[in-house]
């Protein structure tokens, strides 16, 4: 059975999806996604942030992040299950091309349908240094 393909959300399927993301690698991290998902940034003129839709627009913003950076990192802090939800805290270094480094304290609400994400709702708080 393929690890996306089980409908359970657990802290080890959590733990995969952060190891993508810590890789830099937007093809690796979205094998987690749904064709139809979305994702909400934490910033942009809606209440909802930024909104992307769709596989190909989200790994394209993804890459844009991955591309921005000399290097990025998530440290889980605290994740909780409830449903289908999961809601994930982390503690995101980065620093960016331009030398300039970033802390970002962050939390993600994940909604997992069919074992994939089908909404990332990202919230941060971030301080650049």
């Amino acid at each position: 059975m393929e690890k996306n393909s089980e409908k359970l959300i657990t802290v080890e399927l959590l733990n995969e999806i952060g190891d993508a993301f810590n890789k830099n690698d937007a093809d690796l991290v979205m094998t987690f996604f749904s064709e139809d998902c979305i994702f909400d940034h934490g910033s942009g003129p809606d209440v909802f942030g930024t909104r992307f839709e769709g596989k190909e627009t989200v790994r394209s913003v993804f890459q844009g992040l991955f591309d921005s950076v000399e290097f990025v990192n998530w440290r889980t802090e605290q994740l909780t299950i409830s449903g289908n939800k999961a809601y994930c805290e982390f503690y995101r270094t980065a620093r960016l091309k331009s030398g300039e480094d970033q802390e970002v304290l962050s939390c993600d609400i994940l909604t997992f349908k069919d074992g994939l994400i089908l909404h990332k709702d990202t919230y941060f708080k971030n301080r650049t240094m």
